[in-house]
């Protein structure tokens, strides 16, 4: 039988150091599931609809021209109606979608199967539609390398000249300020025709011949000319966030730049950079696309939604459909990589959601 409780005694109650039962924690503790900043950000990418609509939209189209080409009869480059030691047959030439050769069509009239060319052919008797698929490849490939080209350069000299500043700043944007002058669309074609000249016997007989001249023309035109917005970007980021506290205490204890940036400075804006890259992708392949339309994107017979909408202009008035198709593909992945860098600029800039 516990004792009678005394008021105003100085002796201790043991009973409220008695351990507490689950119902009384479950009461009591009310305890938020732990997270991070990229969990955070996920959910809210999540709860963007358009975002992420557009995120899958890229992904189909993605995995599409990587697994297609895979089980498909037909090649980028292949005549169907040149066969070596025969006349060429010219009814390979400009089909419509879902006709055929007439060897094919003789086929299907002996109760042989024949898989159809969904797009038709183009003007060489080449399936219409593995090209379209090759070329939405080129052109993924092209816009996200460039952008990783773009990321790296753009960061490296904006952490550089944010982090030093001085001299150091001055002379770099001085040089930025130069390159942001020179008239963009010029110099692009310049360089992409001069490189093209220069390269081509450069790399005639090494494994870079297989990539093609204006590829690798195409990643250098991107790597002297593209990093400036990145660049600018990434030294504002530095700027404001070299006189935080836990960047002095760094430098108090005696570490390095070189440590305090990349362990300290570019983790702290590594949102701004995703979302900057993200966005980056669809200038990429925009400007690869006008490059091919102009003839100075990727080597033929490799083609690329660019050099699709080139090629179909000859067949405008007969065959529309070949400059529609390449031009609808080039706006739904510029539209939903656009799309998609809003949203990562809704979910992980911390402004936004403060």
């Amino acid at each position: 039988m516990n004792p009678k409780k005394k008021k105003f005694t100085f002796h201790v109650d043991l009973s409220s150091f008695m351990p507490a039962s689950d119902k009384d924690k479950e009461y009591m503790v009310q305890m938020r599931p732990s997270t991070t900043f990229f969990r955070d950000g996920i959910k809210r990418l999540y709860k963007n609809k358009v975002a992420f609509v557009s995120f899958i939209v890229i992904v189909l189209i993605t995995l599409s021209s990587i697994i297609i080409p895979m089980f498909w009869p037909y090649s980028y480059e292949t005549q169907l109606g040149v066969t070596p030691g025969r006349p060429v047959d010219s009814s390979y030439n400009n089909l419509a979608p879902f006709q055929y050769g007439k060897t094919e069509q003789a086929m299907i009239d002996s109760g042989e199967s024949v898989f159809p060319h969904v797009f038709g052919t183009d003007a060489a008797g080449r399936d219409y539609f593995i090209r379209v698929i090759y070329g939405t490849r080129v052109s993924l490939a092209v816009g996200f390398f460039a952008s990783i080209i773009v990321l790296l350069i753009g960061t490296l000299v904006g952490s550089i000249s944010g982090y030093f500043g001085g001299k150091v700043d001055m002379i770099i944007m001085r040089f930025v300020d130069i390159i942001y002058s020179l008239p963009d669309m010029l110099m692009v074609i310049l360089l992409a025709t001069v490189l093209k000249m220069t390269l081509t016997p450069v790399i005639e007989g090494t494994f870079l011949e297989a990539i093609g001249s204006n590829i690798i023309s195409l990643f250098i035109v991107f790597a002297l000319l593209y990093w400036v917005s990145m660049a600018r970007l990434i030294r504002g980021q530095i700027l404001s966030l070299r006189e935080q506290e836990y960047v002095l205490s760094a430098r108090a204890t005696g570490a390095k730049g070189k440590w305090i940036i990349t362990k300290h400075l570019i983790p702290n804006c590594i949102s701004v950079v995703i979302i900057s890259a993200a966005l980056q992708i669809p200038s990429a392949i925009f400007t690869e696309s006008y490059l091919s339309f102009l003839g100075l994107g990727v080597n033929a017979p490799m083609p690329s939604l660019g050099s699709l909408a080139s090629d179909a202009l000859n067949g405008l008035t007969s065959y529309p459909y070949r400059l529609v198709i390449p031009a609808v593909v080039i706006s739904l992945i510029v539209l939903s990589l656009n799309l998609f860098g809003d949203g990562l600029r809704d979910a992980f800039d911390p402004k936004l959601n403060a």
